[in-house]
């Protein structure tokens, strides 16, 4: 079957639709205009912005987001949600006072400038920090107002704060004394001092000071802190307090406290004060540290921990105090009732109170042995790592979470009125959860402990219990939970809850053992599980379940629908929407108040985690056509069946609202290929709906493309679908070259939009468009046994479909992926020649080595990834060695005809880069074009921007070279020198067009 685009099925079913300014609708004479808009070139990419930190105030009167330039400074934009008059700053985190009057947000020093300084060699605290602006709305948009009327300036601060829920002021945390370099002048001249005095005291100064152990010096460094500004919104009055080092805002705005440091002996303690008056009282003094201090709901009770009271030992312990506004009182320390033997109060622990501020809940954790204070040349010492066979975890996995594991605190709880603290999480069931109000009369304990050693094989596997909050008694709810995150709690706290793998069925379980655990879907006539997956493993849920508030039911889904089902087993399902009929997706959609994210265009929704309970009644849907990928939102109920009312459906993809908390006003993102998510403004059902944001208008400056969905056979007439993008003013008359593009199944994302700066690894179907290249990126199904063989059977069917509708130079077709999808690639150039060049980032090349490497930012064992997971080889080495053989290209790289270039970096935590090397070596054995980057120090993917530039770059250099005919760059053709590295980057061309070269025959058109 040839691709068929599929523009011509329209979503006729929404009562509204958003008029699109489409690419490809053009009149004659606008199409003859656009054929003298430029290609984008690198430089061009860097103008592109992204949108972030966006927040609308409580009253939805207010938007405000940042503009994020690829490099410069951001924007901070403030508008009207009317749109009727705007404010730009250089700014970025953005927040509303709860009362929407004034917006604070932090300005970062002008970029130009810092590099300018780094350039002289600056670092550090040499160079300038973040300042802090806050506007008042009404001044700064009122007419005549000037470049900064209405804003008010301060810094450099290290953070400032805006209180949640009430309160108008603003606390921020300057980064510097004022008089800084003057008691700078004032401390060096005192340790000249200092100095003198230890030289004239001799010996005696040096073994005074040896009195004091390693131990000692860790546990009690101290800093000096910096003034904390309280700045009241209402009246304009500051108030000063010096010598902070942390702080925090109730989020009712009823409250500040903060923690006081001094190098010296005196000045330390914590404080409240109220924001009101600027009055501050001293809730506990005296030199020690001063921890998580957390307030409760209200805003009048606090709790902390300090080491005040044993500051003068070696391994001085905390202690949890509390305050109901006044001096605090000691809640527990290491000798309370039901702090095991052994153990202490823990500073990693957070500190947080029940809903009612009756309950405080903290972490403890086994006292450290003391650490020796022990002399020894280095020399000397031995350091080496041991790996035992009976590990629950591999060595490597060990060192990576050394760390985390020597900062793990246990939960416990104190109550009031009780002199014991219950233990609620032990060594051996370390974790808990528990509702976020902290009321229930049960937590969640789960562990992976008995089953560690599976996670290298065979995947996580957890036994969950229910403990008692008061007595700390503990019941198994369920043992050996494996996948889609094990047991969780329902956000009172009511049931434990899970997706079971095996039986492929949502459970439940009520926490106080009142009944048995019971199946929620298995009785149902629809499956629960992703049946397009194809993994080893049992297959995950259709996303995670919401719950009605109270825990009156869980919302679960099927491929198409959402349904409510009773875990008491009292009432039956229910299916609240009617999906599968029309092949839509509905699924529950949270939405955010006052603020979001970025939003550049990646990722595609779906269902989510627990989270808290949502409201029984009225509930917002995210609606998705399975078949044209159009989007939308409508509007159902929780409590009954097929009241379903479509808000808003469109050939678009509409994501992430939120709403403003007080007023019925709603901010969304819509995009498609050709349209940035830029951000929407309207009411409730998403009508009287206007575009608030403009980031990239100079994107119709130049050549662009349109994505449609494109259909095919597989070679065992599996049915496909694929995305096409084809440059602006394509005519099928002409032959062009193509970029393939894949990683697994893509196609929902049809209406992404696709920026075209550089990235980490891939490349940017909107670039290659607009330089003249169709981009197709396919859908592959997997077999399990058979990953390589099942790309090959999808992918190149695909291609060959294109080039058969003659569109599309069957000489000029390359192929790119990274990761699992640059395995693929590996795979496919030994098995076809279709591919005139072809891009493999990170692939691995052998499975037979890969098996037994390490993920060395994880430091897992691989083998899991073939036995379980995306590898889908399905067995053992042992089991399946001629399987491994099979789906390994190194083991067939004489077959190879088409020229490869692989990026694989030598800090890849994910696939190690000697799977890269593998395929290098052997390719340059057998003589074959082959080329490899590795960019010293980057992981799976680049993170540093210059590098992200450079490999673009190079890329579009490779693929132009082999595809269009451009001459190859002297990287290409000569290589660079280790000598000359750093230095001489190779980019200039100077090779002939692959035209007039001879090497190697691809002799393409085949299978």
């Amino acid at each position: 079957m040839l691709p068929v685009s599929d523009p011509s099925r329209p979503h006729v079913r929404s009562r509204r639709r958003f008029v699109l300014a489409a690419a490809f609708l053009l009149a004659p004479a606008a199409l003859a205009a656009q054929q003298v808009k430029p290609a984008l070139d690198h430089e061009d990419t860097y103008r592109w912005n992204s949108i972030g930190g966006r927040a609308i105030s409580a009253d939805g009167a207010w938007l405000a987001y940042v503009l994020t330039p690829w490099d410069g400074d951001p924007t901070l934009v403030i508008t009207r949600s009317d749109g009727s008059a705007e404010r730009r700053f250089r700014g970025r985190s953005p927040s509303f006072t709860r009362d929407s009057r004034h917006l604070a947000f932090r300005v970062p020093p002008v970029k130009a400038v810092v590099d300018s300084l780094r350039l002289e060699g600056k670092r550090g605290d040499d160079l300038p920090g973040d300042s802090l602006a806050v506007v008042n709305l009404a001044e700064a948009f009122a007419g005549g107002a000037g470049d900064d009327g209405g804003v008010r300036r301060a810094g450099p601060i290290d953070s400032f704060r805006v209180p949640a829920d009430g309160g108008a002021f603003v606390a921020y945390l300057l980064s510097e004394n004022p008089d800084e370099e003057e008691e700078e002048e004032e401390a060096d001249e005192a340790e000249e001092e200092t100095e003198e005095a230890e030289e004239e005291g001799g010996e005696e100064g040096e073994e005074e000071e040896e009195e004091r152990s390693a131990e000692y010096e860790k546990r009690h460094e101290k800093e000096d802190g910096t003034p904390l500004v309280l700045l009241n919104l209402d009246t304009g009055e500051e108030h000063s307090f010096a010598d902070v080092v942390s702080y925090t805002v109730a989020d009712a705005g009823n409250g500040l406290a903060y923690v006081a440091s001094t190098e010296d002996e005196g000045g330390d303690g914590l404080h409240l004060v109220n924001p009101a008056s600027g009055e501050s009282v001293e809730v506990l003094a005296g030199e020690g540290h001063y921890e998580q201090v957390a307030f409760d709901e209200s805003g009048e009770r606090l709790a902390f921990l300090s080491n005040v009271d044993e500051w003068e030992m070696d391994q001085p312990s905390f202690a949890i105090y509390r305050s109901d506004g006044g001096a605090a009182e000691k809640v527990a320390d290491h000798e309370t009732a039901g702090v095991p033997a052994g153990w202490w109060i823990s500073e990693n622990g957070s500190v947080s109170f029940s809903e009612d501020g009756d309950r405080l809940f903290f972490g403890t954790a086994p006292r450290p042995e003391p650490e020796p204070d022990e002399e020894i040349l280095d020399a000397d010492r031995v350091t080496l790592d041991i790996w035992n066979w009976r590990d629950p975890y591999l060595q490597p996995m060990q060192l990576v979470q050394a760390n985390r594991e020597r900062n793990r605190s246990y939960l416990a709880v104190a109550h009031e009125g009780r002199d014991a603290v219950v233990q609620l999480g032990t060594a051996s069931i370390p974790d808990v959860s528990r509702p976020e109000t902290g009321m229930s009369d049960y937590v969640l304990a789960t562990t992976d402990v008995p089953h560690r050693q599976k996670i290298s094989w065979d995947g996580r596997y957890e036994d969950a219990y229910a403990v008692d909050v008061l007595t700390g008694d503990r019941r198994t709810i369920v043992e050996a939970v494996r996948g889609f995150g094990g047991a969780s709690l329902s956000p009172d706290g009511t049931y434990a809850y899970w997706w079971d793998e095996t039986d492929r069925d949502w459970k439940a379980a009520p926490m106080d053992g009142s009944g048995p655990a019971r199946s929620l879907t298995g009785n149902l006539p629809v499956a629960f599980y992703n049946e397009l997956d194809d993994h080893p493993q049992g297959p995950p849920p259709y996303g995670g379940a919401t719950w009605i508030e109270g825990d009156a039911a869980m919302l679960v889904y099927d491929r198409n629908d959402v349904w409510r089902v009773d875990p008491g087993g009292d009432e039956p399902a229910v299916r609240l929407t009617e999906g599968r009929e029309a092949d839509l997706r509905y699924r529950v959609q949270r939405v955010a108040e006052g603020g979001g994210g970025n939003f550049f265009g990646f990722g595609f929704g779906g269902g989510g985690g627990a989270g808290e309970g949502i409201e029984e009644g009225e509930v917002l849907f995210s609606v998705f056509d399975m078949g044209t990928k159009a989007s939308g939102f409508a509007r159902g109920r929780t409590d009954e069946a097929g009241r379903v009312e479509e808000l808003v459906m469109d050939d678009v993809r509409y994501a992430a609202p939120t709403k403003a908390e007080d007023a019925e006003r709603y901010v969304w993102t819509r995009q498609t290929f050709v349209e940035f998510p830029d951000l929407w403004v309207g009411d409730a059902d998403f009508g009287n709906a206007r575009k608030v944001s403009d980031a990239n208008p100079q994107q119709s400056e130049y050549r662009w493309g349109s994505a449609e969905l494109v259909h095919w056979m597989s070679n065992d007439r599996t049915p496909l679908d694929g995305i096409l993008i084809k440059p602006d003013g394509f005519d099928p008359s002409q032959q062009y070259p193509l970029m393939v593009y894949f990683y697994e199944r893509m196609s929902d994302g049809l209406h992404s939009y696709q920026p075209p700066l550089p990235n980490r690894a891939s490349v940017r179907f909107s670039f290659y468009a607009s330089r003249g290249y169709v981009v197709f990126v396919p859908d592959i199904p997997y077999e399990i046994g058979y990953p390589g063989e099942s790309a090959l059977d999808a992918v190149v069917p695909g291609v060959q479909a294109l080039i058969a509708q003659g569109f599309i130079d069957p000489d000029r077709v390359g192929v790119q992926g990274h990761s699992w999808g640059g395995y693929q690639i590996a795979y496919m150039i030994t098995k076809t020649n279709v591919f005139a060049a072809a891009e493999a980032g990170a692939p691995v090349s052998n499975m037979t080595s890969a098996y037994g490497g390490i993920r060395w930012q994880s430091g897992m064992s691989r083998m899991f990834q073939y036995e379980r997971t995306q590898s889908r080889i399905g067995g053992t080495l042992w089991d399946e060695r001629d399987r491994y053989v099979h789906n390994s290209p190194v083991f067939f790289a004489d077959k190879i005809r088409t020229p490869l270039l692989m990026l694989h970096n030598d800090e890849d935590g994910a696939v190690p880069w000697y799977q890269g090397i593998e395929m290098f070596v052997a390719m340059r054995r057998l003589e074959l074009p082959v080329f490899m980057l590795n960019y010293n120090g980057e992981g799976h993917g680049l993170g540093r921007q210059a590098n992200q530039e450079d490999w673009a770059i190079r890329m579009q250099q490779f693929f132009d070279h082999y595809l269009i005919d451009a001459p190859a760059p002297r990287w290409m053709e000569e290589g660079v020198p280790a000598v000359v590295k750093g230095r001489d980057l190779g980019l200039e061309l100077i090779g002939k067009p692959v035209s007039e070269e001879g090497g190697v025959s691809n002799e393409r058109g085949g299978s």
